[in-house]
């Protein structure tokens, strides 16, 4: 089940780079919630595949192009998924390169939930885990 589940995380960052967000939001549960970092300036929690979406949409309209790059291993704690990556953007919105560390929740090959911290020592400690 846990590879299971790092397939599912590594989809979605495929799907995003890809710029198919249509098959990212077929990854994700019906009633899936995303929880931005702290501060981060639309706060959330946003409820519901919708809208995720939209969020999802907003972020991919900030930029011209960006990608999500892993810069760690995918860890697998029970069914969340974390991963530590770089998201750096260019074009009409300011230049990114930003560092956070996600954590999936996946059930039935599913996305329940999903929450970004831009500590990655504080996302392991969430669960228990640490460096």
């Amino acid at each position: 089940m846990s590879q299971e589940n790092v397939k599912v995380a590594r989809a979605l960052f495929e799907a995003w780079n890809a710029g198919d967000m249509s098959a990212a939001g077929e990854m994700f549960d019906h009633d899936v919630m995303w929880r931005p970092a702290e501060g981060w300036p639309e706060p959330g929690p946003f409820v519901g595949r919708e809208a995720v979406m939209r969020f999802m949409g907003q972020l991919r309209d900030t930029w011209d192009a960006d990608a999500l790059q892993p810069i760690g291993d995918f860890i697998v704690a029970a069914d969340h998924v974390f991963v530590r990556f770089a998201w750096r953007g260019v074009g009409h919105g300011p230049e990114s390169n930003m560092e956070f560390t996600g954590v999936l929740t996946v059930r039935r090959n599913r996305i329940v939930f999903v929450e970004f911290f831009w500590d990655h020592a504080e996302a392991l400690e969430t669960l228990g885990l640490s460096e």
